[in-house]
């Protein structure tokens, strides 16, 4: 299965920054070093980003769209009416990805198995190097006055040093109230 890996999102203050790497692999080879996997909805008012199988990403992307429509743009009631969905089709319930959504407010982590994850600190991951860039984020985010977006850059070539399925080919989108 094609693979795409790592996403990272950091709140601080009034901004909210969404960081992935652009490696794209199959098994233990790279397919492609500069993927873009992050999305902006609702004309940039949500962040969104993917780990996972590329095609179930954007079908997941698909109904993230469509969800927010239909709750007139709630982030927190379209991801869960996301997740129950993706939990409960049996079409859905195969696909093999997470998404990160945020806006100026709050972020979630969602996933097939009905989770909507905001997290305490601001900070969260997905992906291979889910575990690196929470860790360096959070390391960044305690001892440092950097903004979000500065963090997410750096935990995510922090991450890239260390995770094999992380390059440092780093896209980064930003929101702030």
């Amino acid at each position: 299965m094609i693979q795409a890996t790592t996403i990272l999102a950091v709140k601080r203050g009034d901004q909210v920054a969404l960081a992935g790497d652009g490696q794209v692999t199959l098994n233990n080879t790279v397919l492609k070093h500069s993927a873009n996997k992050l999305r902006t909805l609702r004309d940039g008012a949500i962040l969104a980003g993917f780990a996972g199988g590329a095609a179930d990403a954007f079908a997941l992307f698909e109904r993230l769209e469509s969800k927010l429509e239909a709750t007139r743009g709630s982030l927190p009631r379209a991801a869960v009416e996301l997740a129950k969905d993706w939990r409960t089709d049996r079409l859905l319930r195969r696909l093999e990805a997470m998404l990160i959504a945020a806006d100026a407010e709050r972020l979630f982590v969602i996933s097939g198995n009905g989770d909507v994850i905001e997290p305490d600190d601001g900070i969260a991951a997905i992906g291979s190097g889910a575990p690196y860039a929470v860790a360096a984020a959070r390391a960044l985010a305690r001892h440092t006055d950097l903004p979000a977006e500065t963090i997410a850059r750096e935990a995510m070539a922090i991450t890239a040093d260390i995770c094999i399925y992380t390059n440092d080919q780093i896209t980064v989108e930003t929101i702030t109230q």
